[in-house]
């Protein structure tokens, strides 16, 4: 087994070894992983935050040891805190990285960092003022940043930037938690997942107060829930079906 670390500020997981494939999702600055199959260009690979596995480029990440892996902790413990950040290498270059990217191993790439990074704490006080912080990104199929991302993104790296662990996909979110059986009894930071014609989860959202909901859905955005699902105040129609609600933290 060979162990990798990202040490670029945006990295595309990919479904499969090509850069036409699609992208599942993305690898921030400072995550580290196993690399599960290693070839000449391409490497599958499973983050050690959140199990996900996919392609990636064998120039856009570093190689570490395993005793030096096994010594990193799966969670973070301090994260960028602002929307881009730098950090600067051995040459003194800076290079950008996103709100989200983990600091914890500056010593490890051999890069120096001079902004006041968040340390995480388990914390819901502030899941919706960092959800904000995403308001009007762009929706992007497997994104994770505020320059693009996808809802279940939205939600793992609200909660990450707050100390808790999600799974990456909103249908293994909707496996986390305790089942709610009214949104009456749903607090702020709660999250309500919505299903398709088949029954599949295929959105998540974060519970705002009043009955509003914070999700990605063309953009981030606030609409409103009820019982039927989202009603989006722009086209005044439903425009996902509540499944269920989801509280993550107890």
């Amino acid at each position: 087994m060979q162990y990798g670390i990202c040490n670029l500020g945006i990295v595309p997981l990919r479904f499969e070894p090509s850069d036409a494939s699609e992208m599942v999702s993305q690898v921030l600055y400072g995550t580290h992983f196993k690399v599960l199959d290693k070839r000449k260009k391409w490497s599958r690979i499973r983050i050690a935050f959140d199990k996900y596995e996919g392609w990636v480029d064998n120039k856009q990440f570093i190689f570490i040891d395993e005793e030096v892996y096994k010594n990193l902790p799966s969670k973070p413990n301090y994260l960028v805190r602002d929307i881009m950040d730098f950090v600067s290498n051995d040459k003194g270059q800076l290079m950008p990285i996103p709100l989200g990217s983990c600091l914890d191993h500056l010593d490890i790439l051999n890069h120096s960092y001079e902004g006041d990074p968040i340390a995480t704490k388990e914390s819901r006080d502030n899941i919706l003022s960092t959800a904000l912080l995403y308001m009007n990104t762009s929706y992007l199929w497997g994104g994770m940043t505020p320059f693009g991302i996808d809802c279940s993104g939205f939600t793992q790296m609200v909660y990450r930037l707050n100390g808790f662990q999600l799974s990456r996909d909103a249908s293994q979110q909707a496996e986390q938690g305790e089942p709610l059986s009214f949104i009456e009894e749903s607090q702020p930071g709660d999250l309500a997942f919505f299903d398709n014609a088949e029954g599949n989860i295929i959105h998540v959202g974060i519970i705002m107060e009043d009955h509003h909901i914070i999700h990605a859905h063309g953009k981030v955005r606030i609409d409103r829930i009820d019982h039927s699902g989202i009603y989006n105040v722009d086209t005044n129609q439903h425009t996902h079906k509540l499944r269920v609600i989801k509280k993550i933290i107890t």
